[in-house]
């Protein structure tokens, strides 16, 4: 299967926001709804994504070849780099370490606006969410759900996505 230059842009983003859900790439490909995305992944990335056991988007092995051959994607296989967006970035520079107290949503949100960003604390949930699912934090429940770092902060490469 040959693809277009945008299925191959689309590729790369699967590749590096994997595990990802529609949602998330609703956003980054500026589409309006859940649907259009599987319509897009069904009729262009067929043979090239599945979903996991969680319903999670992942790209397959021949993708992340494919993606890093044709230079769109670096270490595409490399599960310690990771590609997130501007808050989820900012998230992963305030979240408590692994060995450290885990944090509240709340917790995580006022030390992101310590830093002069805004965001909702839906916004924050979110990207809390999705960097969990990512295997970058961890959940721990409580009362209520706290989040940590799951790996060392020098064994992780984070590139912000623009």
């Amino acid at each position: 299967m040959t693809l277009s230059d945008e299925a191959l842009q689309r590729l790369a983003d699967v590749v590096a926001l994997q595990p990802t859900k529609n949602a998330e790439l609703q956003g980054e490909w500026d589409l309006e709804s859940g649907s259009e995305v599987h319509q897009v992944l069904e009729s262009d990335l067929g043979e090239y994504y599945y979903r996991d056991e969680d319903s999670l988007i992942r790209a397959t092995p021949e993708a992340a070849e494919l993606v890093e051959r044709e230079g769109l994607v670096e270490g595409g296989n490399d599960d310690l780099t990771v590609h997130v967006s501007a808050l989820q970035c900012r998230v992963l520079e305030v979240i408590a370490g692994p060995e450290a107290e885990p944090q509240s949503v709340v917790s995580v949100l006022q030390d992101v606006r310590e830093t002069g960003e805004d965001p909702s604390v839906d916004d924050v949930r979110s990207a809390l969410g999705s960097l969990t699912d990512k295997g970058i934090l961890e959940r721990v429940r409580t009362t209520v759900p706290t989040y940590r770092l799951a790996v060392e902060r020098d064994e992780l490469t984070v590139e912000k996505r623009e």
